[in-house]
């Protein structure tokens, strides 16, 4: 595995962070300079020294896209993490390819390159605003890297692209296309990216002065989200193939589905169907042959919107449990803010983190759980302080833009 997040870069750091709730969320000058509502947001820490260990001098020239530049950082750690070899010159890999997705790419060099085509310099565009702004960029750059010979290619869907990268991998591999695929996605940072939401005030203004209580999922004083950035990566493998090189394994990818509401039945472009919801948790549960009492734990999309109690809803009925029944639940945001297309690989590490350690992280910021929460599931099962528990099996779920979702079962793995 490797991450890239805002309260920590590199799985040790990361891991760390979960343990302790420490926040990832800052105040940015530049967001009240330009008038935004909200004025904080969660931005990973990257030095020049970090950058110079993934990228040579020649390929930082010019080079500007913080989702690029955390897709790369976390792929390549994720890849070295397997085991695996990392050299220009190493020998073409045809059994191996990533899927690595994200929303928008280079959105600071596109602005860039539109002031110097204005201004008729289209010589000075330099040779990488291509590859920097196209959609397939992240993948692009770090196919290369690796060499890779099998699938490279990016997916694309809102807040569920990550959790969907997985199991798309998880497919390939599945159907014998592919020995081991490289899995994550990324996002960048800036107002360019985050403008757009703060237009349509789903993300929240009361919390400017003090960052780290800003990112409130299921809390009953939750105003919005908290806009974050950065990448989270997985190398997926056939157990033959683990196995046969002795790779450290984290943990199984039992299975899981990816399915659309159809923006029907109560579910629009921004708000989810329920009946939708509710079926790809119960398919991936069936895919993955996991009966819901199996369940130990959940990280939930839980953006800290109003939707929030209606995630808890649904998660009760695809599974049938409620009140001290209902599995923890947790949501990584609480600490990182939402990632937008990074959101559901980062998550999917943090899963895994915590059924390697043992642990369920805690929900920070919800002293105050939400009223309609209480009503359907015990107070208990929304953790605010580290929890040192069994956990075997987790089901992580996302659910984007669009009324798409997607929902994946991790389990510990014991050989």
């Amino acid at each position: 595995m490797g991450v890239v997040a805002p309260n920590g870069v590199g799985i040790s750091q990361f891991t760390e962070a979960l343990k302790t709730g420490t926040s990832g969320i800052s105040f940015h000058p530049q967001l009240k300079e330009l008038n935004f509502s909200c004025q904080i947001g969660g931005i990973p820490k990257i030095t020049d020294e970090l950058r110079s260990n993934y990228f040579t001098d020649l390929q930082l020239r010019g080079f500007n896209s913080s989702g690029i530049l955390y897709g790369c950082i976390a792929g390549v750690d994720a890849w070295k993490d397997a085991g695996l070899e990392v050299h220009p010159e190493s020998e073409l890999d045809y059994d191996s390819g990533l899927i690595f997705g994200t929303g928008t790419s280079g959105v600071d060099k596109f602005r860039e390159a539109i002031y110097q085509l204005d201004e008729g310099n289209v010589r000075r565009l330099g040779s990488t605003v291509v590859l920097q702004t196209m959609g397939s960029g992240v993948s692009a750059y770090l196919g290369g890297m690796l060499g890779l010979g099998n699938q490279v290619t990016t997916n694309s869907s809102a807040c569920t692209t990550g959790t969907e990268a997985v199991l798309m991998g998880y497919d390939r591999i599945a159907h014998g296309r592919a020995k081991r695929m490289l899995v994550g996605s990324c996002s960048d940072h800036g107002p360019y990216v985050w403008g757009g939401f703060d237009a349509m005030r789903v993300m929240t203004y009361k919390h400017n002065d003090e960052p780290e209580r800003g990112s409130r999922p299921m809390s009953g004083s939750a105003s919005g989200f908290v806009p974050g950035s950065g990448a989270g990566a997985l190398v997926l493998e056939s157990l033959e193939s683990a196995m046969e090189r002795g790779a450290t394994i984290y943990a199984e990818v039992l299975g899981g589905e990816v399915n659309s509401g159809g923006q029907r039945q109560g579910g629009t472009l921004t708000a989810p169907n329920p009946e939708a919801v509710q079926r790809c948790i119960k398919n991936a549960l069936a895919h993955s042959e996991v009966n819901p009492n199996e369940v130990d734990a959940i990280n939930g999309h839980l953006t800290a919107t109003a939707k929030d109690p209606l995630e808890i809803e649904n998660w009760t009925k695809a599974l049938s449990r409620k009140g001290e029944d209902f599995p923890f639940i947790n949501s990584t945001k609480s600490l990182i803010g939402h990632c937008l297309a990074a959101a559901g690989s980062i998550e999917c590490v943090a899963s895994i983190v915590q059924i390697k350690e043992q642990f369920i992280a805690p929900n920070i910021n919800c002293e105050d759980l939400h009223d309609d929460i209480k009503g359907i599931i015990a107070t208990s099962k929304v953790p605010t302080q580290t929890l040192h528990h069994k956990v075997e099996v987790v089901a992580k779920a996302s659910f984007g833009f669009g009324d798409v979702n997607a929902c994946v079962l991790f389990k510990r793995f014991i050989p």
